[in-house]
């Protein structure tokens, strides 16, 4: 998760536009930590967002989506382990429920499981495959390679599930290739 972080200055929460925004207020809340979780990788920590902004990232991440979207959704497909929380939070608010796309091993059977590459690793994403098919909007904290995101479509749409697209507060773009769905977002790097 390499980039490099701009000194921010003052612009709209909801910025949207397909240009890098590195100057977004939320930077000046991002702690950067070099070489983590190995040399060579800057990991971006969201978690201060958390402490005391919840509200504004939820109101961003809301405004990321195109106009009427929502309405076309019928549950958020939450990715292990920041999505989350964003996806609860957002899942709260909108009265939408959940899928959870989890680690190997935490949710009963019977469960679809997909092994993928991390830029650091490899893991494993399971989810419930017994669920009805729905509309779904993929929520996750960081898109990086697209390995993660990538699995939890692959894993949906095995399931019978629609994937209308995918939500991310930090999208790194110079890590990942195409989405096969459109993939909206708060930042970009």
């Amino acid at each position: 998760m390499s980039a490099t972080k701009a000194t921010p200055s003052a612009c709209p929460l909801s910025d949207t536009a397909n240009t890098l925004n590195t100057d977004h207020p939320f930077w000046q809340i991002i702690r950067t930590v070099p070489n983590f979780p190995k040399a060579g990788i800057d990991f971006y920590d969201i978690t201060p967002l958390l402490r005391s902004h919840v509200d504004e990232v939820i109101d961003a991440l809301l405004a990321a989506l195109p106009a009427g979207l929502i309405d076309d959704v019928d549950c958020l497909g939450a990715v292990e382990a920041r999505g989350f929380v964003f996806a609860s939070l957002l899942a709260g608010r909108l009265g939408k429920g959940m899928i959870l796309l989890r680690k190997p091993g935490k949710l009963p059977p019977p469960v679809a499981n997909k092994a993928y590459a991390l830029e650091y690793g490899k893991d494993t994403l399971e989810m419930q495959n017994n669920l009805p098919p729905e509309r779904v909007l993929l929520v996750d904290d960081i898109l990086a390679t697209g390995g993660t995101l990538t699995t939890a479509y692959e894993l949906c749409k095995s399931a019978e599930h629609t994937v209308v697209g995918a939500l991310v507060l930090l999208d790194l773009v110079d890590l990942h290739g195409e989405f096969p769905v459109p993939v909206y977002t708060v930042l970009k790097a």
